[in-house]
């Protein structure tokens, strides 16, 4: 082939198979990508990985590199520099690599810190997405998964046919959430228009830009003219009480409208703007089959080699030209390993209790860290009810009580079963932590009963839930960074041979791209030391 990068004679096949054998399917996807024979995740985010080719005219090698923790952003540290030839080994405590990124089906098995062991016994195809769930499409996320095969799907982040329901504020029955923006947006069109008319804003607005104003809110809140008084009534937008239908059936628009002191009292309005959020706005995605598809393919393409698993550190020291790490392996046994550098993927308060020298202002920094819980109860149901009795096909339910939210599945529609998810943080998650799987379950069916009826208990098939803060060996469900201090500064550099990453050491705390940036920027600087030694 004319302008062929292969040796004569030499197929891209047998070159390709020749170079996952040598180094691996992290080494073969990134020669494919430099063939220009599969995307790569630096193509849409003006990242570089390291190449083999960079040692070429410097006549230095590649390093050695032990990676704590099989985290998101360990496996995208060793998976980046694995394309550069870097000896990489992944130290993970747990029996699987993903850290938080933990996908429960049936048959996991998992115990908490409280020695509350579960096992999920949900039907072929159901899962729970016990930690992250959603990848919004900016996100390098999203790169990622082109390059490494794991098909992706929407993930309804916010769906109108939802309900709001706040217990606290007096309602006495859920509310669709189109239901409650149609009020909330009619009145606020209102009462800014009215404002308008009676010259309230004539200091700020001219002529002209009033009238551009009286037009949006015409729209906005399906709002009367100046010659109506400008009020709201009410409006399809609102919903039907009869749909519209064939023949004479033009549908009942739903009714009465709430007073404007009722529509503010019920306190539907505070949940709006989680829309509107960067991070939160649709489209959102997942991947198919689970969210651990991700980091099952990052294992894959390191190989077992260097990936192993049920390995607890127990010491880093850090030498002038070499770090040693010791570990406790799967069968018990004490074990040493030595590399060139090391970087700590470790959640920072787990880092901290690990013996070091790295220093004891290394030490004070990673004490700076507010760490964050969070829960996910997951319910297994014997048919999907709220497909068939509410017409909702994913989304969000926001609720005062204390589940919080309740996640509709945003896949397997019209199949046989399907899975609600009860998301809550903070106190909350703290509240459910201290009952037993078994209690939490029952107090969490109690509360969304309140919202679907008596299907929500009496459908219920299989359950399984996670409180982070009483996860083995991650403690906590994200670890929000202390911004702009000099802790923050000092482990966003090296401590010698050892580097910090993880999503904790990011403006993307709690989010997969957090990991994944956090790793790119680590592996950047780590490789142009070495290419500078």
């Amino acid at each position: 082939m004319a302008g062929s990068v292969l040796p004569p004679g030499l197929s891209r096949r047998r070159f390709l198979s020749a170079m996952g054998a040598a180094g691996g399917a992290g080494a073969m996807f990134a020669t494919m990508g430099a063939l220009g024979l599969a995307p790569t995740a630096h193509a849409s985010a003006g990242y570089e990985p390291p190449r083999r080719s960079d040692f070429a005219l410097t006549g230095r090698g590649a390093a050695k590199v032990v990676i704590l923790g099989g985290g998101i952003a360990g496996l995208a540290t060793a998976y980046e520099l694995t394309k550069g030839g870097y000896d990489c080994t992944v130290l993970e405590a747990a029996d699987r690599p993903g850290g938080r990124n933990f996908t429960a089906r049936g048959g996991t098995v998992q115990t908490d810190l409280r020695g509350n062991t579960q096992t999920a016994a949900f039907s072929e195809g159901i899962y729970l997405n016990a930690g992250p769930a959603r990848i919004a499409q900016w996100m390098v996320t999203l790169d990622y998964c082109r390059e490494l095969g794991v098909s992706i799907e929407v993930f309804a982040n916010a769906n109108a046919s939802g309900f709001v329901y706040n217990e606290a504020a007096g309602m006495r029955q859920p509310e669709r959430i189109r239901t409650a923006k149609a009020d909330v947006y009619g009145y606020v069109s209102e009462l800014l228009a009215k404002a308008t008319d009676r010259g309230a804003l004539d200091g700020e607005l001219t002529a002209t830009d009033k009238e551009r104003l009286l037009d949006f809110l015409r729209d906005w809140g399906a709002i009367g003219d100046k010659a109506a008084g400008r009020r709201y009534l009410g409006s399809s937008r609102r919903g039907y009480s009869t749909d519209p239908g064939a023949g004479d059936q033009a549908g009942v628009p739903l009714g009465p409208v709430p007073s404007l002191a009722q529509t503010l009292a019920d306190g539907a309005g505070r949940y709006f703007s989680f829309d509107f959020t960067y991070e939160q706005a649709m489209l959102m995605f997942q991947p198919v089959g689970g969210m651990d598809r991700i980091p099952m393919a990052l294992a894959r393409a390191l190989g077992p080699q260097r990936l192993r698993l049920r390995t607890a550190v127990t010491r880093i020291v850090n030498a002038p030209d070499k770090v040693g790490v010791t570990f406790l392996g799967p069968d018990g046994k004490e074990g040493h390993l030595v590399a060139d550098f090391c970087v700590a993927a470790l959640p920072p308060q787990v880092l901290a209790r690990i013996p070091h020298n790295l220093g004891a202002d290394v030490q004070a920094a990673l004490g700076k860290w507010q760490l964050g819980t969070a829960a996910k109860i997951g319910l297994e149901y014997k048919s999907r009810w709220w497909e068939t009795d509410y017409r909702i096909y994913g989304g969000i339910t926001d609720t005062d009580l204390d589940i919080e939210r309740v996640w509709y599945p945003s896949h397997g529609f019209h199949g046989p079963r399907g899975l609600l998810v009860n998301y809550c943080y903070g106190n909350h998650a703290r509240q459910y932590g201290e009952l037993s799987p078994e209690q939490r379950i029952q107090r969490a069916v109690e509360q969304g009963v309140k919202i679907h009826g008596a299907k929500h208990r009496t459908e219920l098939a299989d359950s399984f839930s996670v409180a982070w803060h009483l996860m083995p060996h991650l403690e906590s469900a994200w670890a929000m960074p202390p911004l702009g201090t000099p802790a923050y500064q000092l482990l966003g550099k090296p401590a010698g041979r050892v580097y910090f990453a993880g999503d904790w050491l990011t403006h993307l705390t709690a989010w997969q791209a957090g990991a994944f940036e956090s790793a790119r920027l680590v592996v950047r600087r780590l490789h142009e030391r070495v290419l500078s030694r």
